[in-house]
């Protein structure tokens, strides 16, 4: 067990997470979820010529990582704040995870999602018991209309990134895969908002200085990575068809994590995170969604440096429609099953 060990613990002064309060989410989120599976498939591993490890988010009851912030959160939050309710804005898999948790503690939840959200990840956050609201052309409209309506109606806002909470919770993902492959070299981890990649990075480097995190975004949407490289907060556009991956705006708090921790920060094309859905599909038979193959496509693209090493990838989520998928599957011209 993690909790055991002796961490070798960087320099984490002045974080507001740290590996104590990823053990304490550990514990809060035990009663509700089991550990995730975490896979080696040869096939994949052959194929990019490192010891690859899948860790399966899509499991989660959700089908995505972010639930175990959701209950971490909800869970703690004071009586008060639950009486009043949570509100939120969401691509669809935080809403999820707000909404579940929500459930579980009989906390009403209002989630605003954009125009053209996830069909099917706004029918589950129904189906959980929010209510979901209609805003904005893309995630950081439908969240400035969350702020102002936190502001007006008394409710408890949960920013999808500058949460601790949110993160501790997130974080619990890394543990497993330590607990489950100690000798892992590098964890990818996609980035939308960046809880999961800082999560990772604060247990990873807390326990093992020397494991490589490494956090990938979509070309099409680079708020995160740009602000990361340029060491401030960026906004810019969103085109991807990764949702989980479509912030315009990058959050305080992962950067601030990120930038003394993360090893390195790579950007997909949206053709090579569909090609990264279908060969998941075919060597694992599992669905991912495009921001939870994004870091498939990150070792791909990353596989002469990582040649011979054990590297973990989040699938963070299984989000995908029906519809999306056969759009993907038919494309013309679209992914091949092998890396050419």
């Amino acid at each position: 067990m993690v909790d055991a060990y002796l961490p070798m613990t960087p320099n984490v002064e002045n974080l507001p997470v740290h590996l104590d309060d990823v053990l304490a989410a550990r514990r809060s989120i035990a009663p509700y979820l089991q550990p995730t599976p975490l896979f080696n498939y040869p096939s994949l591993s052959n194929m990019l010529g490192m010891n690859l490890w899948v860790k399966h988010e899509n499991h989660q009851p959700i089908g995505a990582f972010k639930v175990r912030g959701g209950i971490h959160l909800v869970a703690n939050l004071p009586e008060e704040q639950k009486r009043a309710g949570v509100i939120t804005a969401s691509t669809g898999n935080h809403g999820q995870s707000i909404a579940y948790a929500a459930r579980l503690f009989g906390v009403r939840a209002l989630i605003a999602v954009p125009q053209g959200a996830n069909p099917a990840k706004v029918t589950s956050m129904r189906n959980l018991g929010a209510e979901v609201v209609f805003h904005g052309q893309d995630f950081d409209e439908a969240r400035e209309w969350v702020e102002e309506e936190a502001q007006r109606q008394g409710y408890r806002y949960v920013h999808s990134g500058n949460e601790p909470l949110l993160v501790a919770g997130v974080g619990t993902c890394t543990l497993e895969v330590l607990e489950q492959q100690p000798q892992i070299d590098a964890i990818i981890v996609p980035v939308g908002g960046g809880s999961g990649a800082s999560g990772a990075c604060i247990v990873a480097k807390s326990i093992n200085p020397r494991i490589r995190v490494i956090a990938v975004q979509a070309e099409a949407a680079p708020a995160a990575y740009l602000s990361w490289k340029e060491g401030s907060l960026v906004t810019s556009e969103t085109r991807t068809f990764a949702e989980g991956l479509a912030t315009r705006t990058a959050f305080a708090l992962p950067q601030s994590i990120m930038r003394r921790f993360l090893d390195d920060f790579v950007l997909v094309s949206e053709d090579e995170m569909a090609r990264a859905v279908v060969m998941l599909l075919a060597h694992t038979r599992n669905l991912a969604e495009p921001a939870g193959a994004a870091p498939l496509a990150a070792a791909i693209r990353l596989r002469s440096q990582l040649s011979g090493q054990r590297v973990a990838i989040i699938l963070s989520g299984g989000n995908l429609s029906i519809e999306q998928l056969r759009q993907l599957l038919a494309a013309e011209g679209g992914p091949a099953f092998s890396l050419v």
